[in-house]
């Protein structure tokens, strides 16, 4: 199945949380917090403003996003349980800063 989300609307896929602390502590499932930073698996077309113009959406397909705790609905999608938020709840994109290379 493909899915589409409409208008603003984002589908997002949740990614995994480390298992680990910092200083190597195991943290079980149960006391594991649900993560807030997924990556865009599909966006909507945009909204259209008051001149009846559309504004496309500031994300797009593989972004790494961070968004609000309690943001969204869940759904699952071909057997997947994938996040559907708005692009307002959206706080950030993450980059991927790749290191320079030293001159030799």
């Amino acid at each position: 199945m493909h899915f589409r989300p409409l208008h603003d609307r984002v589908l997002v896929r949740r990614v995994e949380a480390e298992e680990k602390t910092a200083g190597g502590i195991i943290i079980p499932d149960t006391v594991k917090e649900k993560p807030q930073e997924g990556e865009v698996v599909a966006v909507g077309v945009g909204v259209r403003d008051k001149d009846g113009q559309l504004v496309e959406l500031a994300v797009k397909a593989g972004d790494r996003v961070l968004f609000g705790k309690w943001s969204g609905s869940e759904v699952r999608v071909d057997g997947e349980d994938l996040l559907i938020i708005k692009e307002s709840d959206i706080l950030g994109v993450i980059d991927t800063i790749v290191p320079l290379k030293q001159a030799a």
